[in-house]
């Protein structure tokens, strides 16, 4: 049933504008421009320490990295787990480039397994380091992307290929019964760009058992188109995913298995290519005004009703699917980029919006969609940063976890210096790193973003990349829980 304009108007009238959601996160609403400066945790020569300690956020100042890798608070470090050209795969050929999404899992005997993307678009023959065409396991001999499987144990790591013959695989998900759905982020078709297969697909990872990845075949249900993130509903068994495109600006899409359809291991690639609905998000306001774009919204705390539109050529055989909409049908919204669930709803990045959209200009926003109100709220928003190359201001959000310490931690893919940084229950933002490795020259510095942040099953580690070269690295330390601030 679909959430009506009246309905909305009706049930904000009730609720006030701003709703708040309860969870381990909460409401992650902020001020417009509140996250260009950070806060930490500071004694105060002229202050109380107890009080001072006692409002701070985060962990203090980044203490500047003597490899010139990654600098990171006091009393924190970090170990290099992969590193492309250097470190090599269980079948000797080196670690692939251009890491992104990542998750974590289980492993077996204690281990910590990963899912890694690698976003590389195009023929093999324009990559160094391309994705292993591991025999198998391969879609497109001609793509050059894919994922690889990273085990840690201790002092130990192996690597081996999940996933090969794909292309631009830049964000994904988790899913609930344990495997990893990598996103493709291109359209390109068969004949375009070198490629022998169509592209714009989801595949599923499995991490526990490489028997499963065999033979892989993209799950055509999900719709073709640039993909970014997914997002399982554990409840609702519904996957939500971003595209990240532009001329038109992308959407949000639903997808709604079949009646009487099951998840779990593999099943997703069993599903006809039209199965279930496929649907793009359409929102109002508590006026009932239809709302075209996200950068619309200039306030944290506003909060817009949700409806769903039904995609009509999922598989976009002549036309793009978000070029298959008219301007007044669905709404839109720059470089939608990582999601994650958390507090029974789902954290979605806008990465920033400019001249492409209608609304006002921002360096990033975090919305929070809840499945059960049909409502999307806006819980974070930055200004645009004045001096990108000067450290302190964040910009361009990009990956994004929820964190088991309170808040969120946010891989920034901005201008300039790039930063993980977290975002308390109340909004506040602090530093957690810093990335020192200058892949410009002396006079022209340039810094990778960030990507694949994620925390291990029990917590205690963050995992995060540089995505060019394409560098994996653990991060431990006195982690701790985030007041509201």
């Amino acid at each position: 049933m679909s959430l009506t304009r009246r309905d909305f108007a009706r049930q904000s009238a009730i609720t006030g504008a701003g709703v708040v959601l309860v969870g381990s996160v909460g409401a992650l609403a902020t001020a417009p421009n509140a996250l260009a400066a950070t806060e930490t945790d500071t004694d105060g020569a002229a202050e109380d320490s107890a009080e001072a300690r006692h409002r701070g956020v985060g962990y203090g100042p980044l203490v500047t990295d003597p490899k010139g890798l990654l600098s990171l608070p006091a009393g924190f470090s970090y170990r290099v787990i992969t590193h492309s050209g250097r470190t090599k795969l269980d079948s000797g050929e080196f670690t692939p480039s251009n890491h992104d999404g990542t998750s974590t899992f289980d492993g077996p005997r204690g281990a910590t397994l990963l899912v890694n993307n690698h976003e590389l678009k195009g023929p093999r023959s324009g990559w160094t380091y391309p994705v292993p065409l591991t025999e198998g396991l391969v879609y497109d001999p001609a793509a050059s992307g894919g994922c690889t499987v990273v085990e840690v144990r201790h002092d130990k790591v192996a690597e081996w290929v999940g996933i090969a013959g794909t292309s631009t695989n830049c964000a994904g998900g988790n899913t609930p019964w344990g495997t990893w759905l990598t996103c493709e982020e291109t359209e390109d078709k068969a004949g375009q760009n070198g490629m022998t297969k169509d592209h714009g697909y989801v595949f599923e990872v499995d991490p526990q058992d490489r028997r499963r990845n065999r033979n892989p075949k993209p799950v055509k249900a999900l719709g073709r188109y640039a993909h970014e993130a997914v997002v399982v509903d554990p409840r609702r068994g519904r996957l939500y995913l971003t595209e990240d495109a532009s001329g038109p600006n992308g959407l949000l899409y639903r997808w709604t298995p079949p009646q009487g359809f099951e998840h779990g291991h593999g099943r997703l690639a069993t599903l006809a290519d039209d199965a279930g609905a496929l649907q793009a998000f359409k929102c109002f306001d508590s006026g009932g005004k239809f709302v075209d774009d996200l950068s619309r919204a200039t306030k944290t705390g506003t909060v817009y009703g949700v409806d769903w539109v039904d995609v009509q050529d999922r598989d976009a055989r002549t036309v793009s699917v978000r070029k298959q909409f008219t301007d007044g049908q669905v709404t839109r919204a720059r470089k939608l980029e990582g999601m994650w669930w958390g507090d029974g709803g789902i954290y979605i990045v806008s990465s920033y919006a400019r001249t492409e959209s209608p609304g006002q200009a921002h360096d990033g926003a975090v919305w929070f969609y809840d499945p059960k109100r049909r409502t999307l709220t806006l819980k974070v928003l930055i200004g645009v940063n004045p001096n990108p190359s000067a450290d302190g201001a964040f910009d361009g959000p990009d990956n994004i976890t929820v964190s088991p310490y309170g808040g969120l931690v946010i891989a920034e893919d901005g201008e300039g210096i790039q930063h993980l940084f977290g975002a308390t229950e109340s909004g506040r933002t602090y530093p957690i790193a810093r990335n020192e490795l200058n892949i410009g020259t002396a006079e022209a510095p340039a810094y990778s973003e960030f990507t694949g942040v994620t925390f291990s099953p029990d917590g205690r580690t963050l995992f995060a990349n540089i995505q060019e070269p394409g560098i994996m690295l653990a991060i431990t330390g006195p982690w701790k829980r985030q007041k509201r601030g």
